[in-house]
């Protein structure tokens, strides 16, 4: 033996295995089942991948509320009816200077909707001894890709009593 093949033997590659033109066929339509299949699941994927970060920021959105409400009731609980400053000025505020000063706080809002705040005295009065409550909400929006559009309305509320 030389080392030749005979005439009619199929062709050996180097690894010592077989191909036939069926088979060079088949791996070539298999390429492009493969690219069709990464395009079907490709949107599925983002979807999920989207829809997770919508849920993360919602979440912090959600606890973004409850610190601005217990900041609304900690702002108002030292500035009751009896609040005066060393130099004897009073320092009182009302519901809508305790309204306008977490409006003007620069809270990080990833969702960019507008926050409601509502401040409320349920004792009918700003004595120390009474209560001071605190409701903020609002409207976060989920938009995740090729899937839906929807909102979701969230508030958070505090009650603390007046000390001064």
């Amino acid at each position: 033996m030389t080392g030749e093949q005979p005439a009619g033997a199929p062709r050996l590659i180097p690894d010592g295995i077989k191909r036939s033109p069926r088979r060079m066929n088949r791996a070539r339509s298999e390429e492009g089942t493969a690219m069709l299949q990464f395009a079907l699941t490709l949107p599925v994927l983002l979807s999920f991948v989207f829809g997770f970060m919508q849920v993360c920021i919602a979440m912090s959105t959600r606890a973004m509320l409850a610190e601005i409400a217990r900041e609304g009731t900690r702002y108002a609980m030292v500035r009751g009816a009896t609040c005066v400053t060393s130099g004897g000025a009073s320092c009182t505020v009302a519901a809508s200077d305790v309204n306008s000063y977490l409006s003007n706080i620069n809270w990080p809002n990833l969702g960019g909707g507008p926050i409601t705040v509502k401040t409320t005295y349920p004792d009918g009065n700003e004595n120390a001894g009474s209560r001071v409550r605190e409701t903020v909400s609002y409207v976060f929006a989920f938009n995740v890709p090729f899937v839906w559009k929807q909102s979701l309305t969230m508030s958070s509320t505090s009650v603390m009593y007046i000390v001064q």
